[in-house]
């Protein structure tokens, strides 16, 4: 079985061979912590984790090197450490330490080293030095520019837009850099700029100053994971200018052709069909989806949007809607009632689902067999025989152990502890139960909705099904995590 992955660089899927299968490594850009993560920002990081995931089921845990940045030195970040009166290193603290606390929550683990960009600026200056000797960056009024024009005359580097396909002309126009006076060519890009007194600083070659966005995710990536690697990812939006300006820096300054040998990208988020934004009163924090009550009026398990997030391909579009996070809940709760009601073998994913996973991250067929799992579990349990129910309980239990070994290479836990239910409570639900499934049967859809809501408003989540054997009604519930 081989691993496929979609390569930005070469635009197609192709089979993945490590530099060194003892030790894979993978950057991933982190955030630039000046506020809180939103959900977008919290797509790379979900699914990159599930990558990281597989490439240790594949390789070993022991054999794999994940670096996810955290940029703290930035603009955005003086702005608001000025708008809130406090110092930067009080900003930069606190927000990296949110956004840790809601990518745990999202099921997301650590990473293998998380380097800060304020602890790599000799790294930084020790490549601006390289790419000023190599004749593709020179310094100017205070600042050192990378000269894209330049990359032309270095034996072995890329076409500059090789990695994000755009003409001359298109990335002129997007790549959304100061007209400045000191400019040899209109794409040229900062790698270092003065700074003020208020401002971040560090002593360089070139004056005090602090780095361009682009040349810390260079230093970074080489100080921890060599010259050349195996993977760079990141969201779609950073392909150009961000990726782009990446590659022409670490090749430059290095003499490879390459930087990493493959380049990931997911693809953008939407809320109920708009683009995300703060005027459209659509924009939504991960902190605030799992603890408030504004999106689709409750709060959200971590693993509810997690699965929400994996329902669509990496490389697509995902429209970020309620009915989607819903249906996921009912989904999750399902599985674990499962597992609850009635335990599990030993936690071992399948082969078919590794399979499914390591053809370019397919987790909608992933999820698929996964699905297919948990109802033939519950067809033996409850459903009575079918055509591929488990034939007797031990095959159902390992069948149950491969639905939690699946759904934990996802980075998804379904074995966790059985809740306490106040008999009162259970004795009213169970009522309330029995009464709708006589409204279903009865096809009183309108009655069964409305003890649906009640009974949801009791803090319970229902499982509609349907018996094998008799094709009637059935309804299990649980409590809401």
């Amino acid at each position: 079985m081989s691993l496929k992955l979609y390569n930005t660089l070469t635009r197609r899927k192709d089979e993945f061979v490590p530099i060194d299968a003892a030790n894979v490594r993978m950057y991933v850009c982190g955030p630039t912590v000046y506020d809180y993560a939103h959900i977008g920002n919290a797509r790379p990081v979900i699914v990159f984790d599930v990558l990281f995931r597989l490439l240790r089921a594949l390789y070993g845990e022991a054999h794999v090197t994940y670096v996810r940045n955290i940029t703290d030195v930035d603009d955005k970040i003086n702005a608001r450490a000025a708008e809130r009166g406090v110092s930067i290193r009080e900003v930069t603290e606190e927000t990296a330490r949110i956004f840790r606390e809601d990518v745990a929550a999202l099921g997301c683990l650590p990473p293998t080293v998380e380097p800060r960009a304020t602890e790599h600026i000799a790294e930084m200056i020790a490549i601006i030095e390289r790419l000023i000797a190599r004749g593709v960056a020179y310094a100017a009024d205070g600042h050192v520019l990378f000269n894209v024009p330049a990359m032309a005359g270095v034996p072995g580097a890329p076409a500059y837009g090789a990695l994000s396909n755009r003409s001359l002309d298109e990335m002129i126009a997007g790549a959304r850099v100061d007209v400045a006076p000191y400019k040899r060519d209109a794409t040229d890009f900062v790698l270092w700029k003065p700074s003020a007194a208020d401002e971040p600083g560090w002593e360089s070659p070139w004056g005090r100053g602090r780095p361009g966005w682009h040349i810390e995710c260079s230093a970074m990536s080489w100080k921890h994971l060599g010259e050349v690697f195996d993977i760079h990812g990141g969201g779609i939006d950073l392909v150009f200018p961000h990726h782009e300006n990446e590659l022409a820096q670490s090749t430059c300054a290095f003499g490879h052709s390459v930087m990493a040998n493959v380049w990931m990208h997911n693809g953008f988020l939407q809320v109920e069909g708009e683009k995300m934004s703060k005027s459209l009163g659509n924009f939504h924090t991960i902190r605030e989806l799992l603890e408030t009550d504004s999106f689709g009026g409750r709060k959200w398990d971590g693993a509810e949007l997690r699965l929400a997030m994996l329902r669509t391909h990496y490389r697509q579009p995902i429209d970020w809607t309620v009915d989607a996070l819903e249906e996921a809940s009912r989904t999750l709760a399902r599985w674990r009632n499962t597992i609850r009601r009635n335990g599990a073998g030993p936690a071992e994913p399948t082969q078919e689902f590794i399979e499914a996973l390591s053809d370019d991250l397919n987790t909608p067929k992933a999820l698929t067999l996964l699905l297919g799992y948990g109802a033939r579990v519950n067809q033996f349990f409850h459903g009575g025989a079918g055509a591929d129910a488990p034939r007797d309980e031990e095959e159902a239990l390992a069948l149950a152990g491969n639905l939690v070994g699946c759904a934990a290479l996802l980075g998804i836990a379904l074995d966790v502890a059985e809740e306490e239910v106040a008999p009162e409570l259970k004795a009213q639900v169970d009522a309330l139960v029995a009464r709708r499934l006589e409204a279903r049967k009865a096809r009183e859809w309108a009655e069964s909705d409305r003890l649906r809501d009640e009974i949801v408003a009791l803090g319970v989540v229902l499982m509609d099904g349907k018996d094998a054997a008799t094709g009637q009604p059935t309804t299990t519930w649980e409590l809401k995590r």
